[in-house]
């Protein structure tokens, strides 16, 4: 049964990243046909990041009246409606009406899922849960390619996309059963243990449910936790932009078509995936604060690459690269919360790192697609770097708190 519940996480995790990449491949087609400036791209992110500081900050507290299963089956579900709405949409009015449910659902099924996955997995399961989100985001431009390439409209790409989410949709209704708390508890398996990590630790999370409900106030409060999501900020804020603008980048800026930026975009979400399947192997030696230092490290190669005037070569290896870059980072910030903060606090962090994370990611791309209209896309990796160095500070700044305990 455990590992039946971690094969459908696993397929979970493919499915969720295929919407995550579809915007920035497909707006090059997208903004032409709305007849709209090609900054908002940036609208219509902030639409679906607002909706999902909402879930994020409610998480914990739906988490804990409805349990991870029904939490995480409800939030696709909407995610696969507003999609079919998308293929649906004519105009970028109608576009910012259904990313409403899309942003709801997706920050509904991060906070949720991701803390039951911190809890009960070693390491090296959360970053090969990711290194599927990855699959599934580098697939998205690839599936959007299809159907541009086949004089198919952009909507279809959406279709394609929200029929897969329809059909994980069924998949988590029929998984409930496998989502209730066992009588038999558990502990987390350590990064270094044995393969009985893919069993659940289903003592951990009942008392966690049990435990108080944490006032954003008395989060605040905690030693780090500012920290760690200024942290969180910078990350999404980073991982948002580079997706989102990517492909513009590439047309723009390194003078690749609009199909060939489309397909070519997806080196990011791949040089994550291939990260992430990588850094499941690393933690195995390495610890969660490690793996992301060594992500950072590599963010910052790729974008000095980025930075090289030699055309679209550099360009392309540069953008691979930030993507291997961000592979550890976003996984190991996750699963180290219970060992920095606490299990029984662990749902109420992720939830408000999740939070500031959408923050990020509802301004920064915006911001830098003002920069792109007003001032030039090259500046694409400037931009980059600047968040780069806050996000290292900040996660430094981080730990030194929580093991000094002083604010």
């Amino acid at each position: 049964m455990f590992h039946l519940l971690l094969a459908i996480i696993y397929l979970a995790f493919i499915s969720l990243g295929l919407p995550d990449s579809l915007l920035g491949s497909a707006w090059p087609s997208m903004y032409q046909e709305f007849q709209v400036p090609v900054s908002y791209a940036g609208v219509i992110s902030m639409i679906i990041a607002a909706g999902t500081i909402v879930s994020s900050l409610l998480s914990d507290r739906l988490t804990r009246k409805f349990g991870t299963g029904k939490v995480t089956t409800v939030s696709v579900a909407m995610t696969a409606a507003a999609l079919f709405g998308f293929s649906m949409s004519h105009s970028f009015w109608a576009l910012c009406l259904w990313v409403v449910p899309y942003g709801l659902g997706a920050g509904g099924v991060d906070a949720s899922l991701n803390n039951y996955v911190a809890l009960h997995y070693a390491s090296r399961h959360m970053s090969w849960l990711h290194c599927m989100w990855g699959v599934g985001a580098s697939l998205g431009p690839s599936i959007m390619s299809f159907a541009l390439t086949r004089g198919q409209t952009w909507n279809m790409g959406y279709r394609y996309i929200s029929l897969i989410q329809i059909a994980l949709t069924v998949v988590l209704l029929f998984s409930l059963p496998l989502w209730k708390k066992n009588t038999t508890s558990s502990q987390r398996e350590d990064s270094v243990g044995t393969d009985g990590g893919a069993e659940l630790d289903a003592g951990t999370e009942a008392s966690a449910g049990e435990g108080e409900v944490l006032s954003l106030k008395k989060i605040l409060g905690i030693p780090g936790a500012k920290e760690i999501m200024v942290t969180f900020f910078c990350y999404c804020a980073l991982e948002q932009t580079a997706g989102l603008w990517a492909g513009s980048y590439l047309a723009l800026h390194a003078g690749l078509s609009g199909q060939q930026a489309a397909g070519y975009a997806g080196l990011f979400f791949l040089g994550i995936t291939i990260g992430r399947g990588a850094s499941g192997f690393l933690t195995m030696k390495l610890k969660d604060t490690q793996m992301i230092r060594l992500g950072q490290g590599l963010i910052l190669f790729g974008i000095l690459a980025l930075l090289l005037p030699f055309g679209e070569i550099t360009a392309l290896v540069g953008l691979g690269v930030v993507g291997l870059g961000c592979a550890p980072v976003y996984p190991c910030i996750i699963h180290s919360t219970p060992e920095h903060f606490g299990a029984a606090s662990s749902q109420a962090l992720i939830g408000v790192q999740m939070a500031s994370a959408y923050v990020g990611t509802c301004f920064m791309p915006s911001v830098f697609g003002l920069v792109a209209n007003h001032i030039s896309v090259s500046l694409f990796p400037v931009y980059l770097a600047v968040i780069l160095v806050l996000m290292v500070l900040m996660h430094e700044r981080m730990l030194r708190k929580r093991e000094s305990g002083s604010r």
